[in-house]
């Protein structure tokens, strides 16, 4: 089976639908079949598309956001994804927050994975071009680092 996988960060526009599409990318590089979905922890972006700058900052990359659409964390996430993987360490505690007891799926930061000294990624929505980059620069490591643990997981 398949696994299922939740990316969170404030409002869905930046950082979560970027991870959403460079793990989606990474994970066909691999042969890797997973659901793969991003969400915010506020729901003011809902049904917007991604940030342009993040949409040509990941399309120089090869990697195509346009497409998706914002979203907010719902109570079903907690049951229907197996990771939910939060971007920094405010959406983590807000994950926690929201999460129900009895919920299946691991809620962990997406940073954790990478083999850098980050475990935050941070928000470029009010900087420059240059954080667009370096924020996929960590989503790439995350990536990686991300399916390696799946990988090893199922060995």
């Amino acid at each position: 089976m398949a696994a299922k996988v939740l990316f969170v960060c404030l409002g869905n526009i930046c950082r979560s639908p970027a991870a959403e599409g460079v793990l989606r990318a990474r994970a066909k590089e691999r042969g890797l079949e997973l659901a793969i979905e991003s969400a915010g922890t506020g729901g003011w972006h809902a049904g917007d598309p991604p940030d342009g700058r993040m949409i040509k900052a990941a399309a120089r990359r090869g990697v195509d956001i346009s497409y998706q659409r914002a979203r907010q964390v719902d109570l079903s996430d907690f049951y229907q994804f197996d990771y939910i993987l939060a971007m920094d360490l405010s959406n983590h505690t807000d994950l926690l927050e929201l999460a129900p007891p009895n919920r299946t799926c691991d809620i962990r930061l997406f940073l954790d994975f990478a083999d850098c000294a980050e475990r935050e990624t941070p928000d470029p929505y009010y900087g420059g071009g240059d954080g667009f980059e370096r924020v996929l620069n960590l989503i790439e490591l995350g990536a990686e680092g991300f399916l390696d643990h799946l990988e090893d997981e199922s060995a």
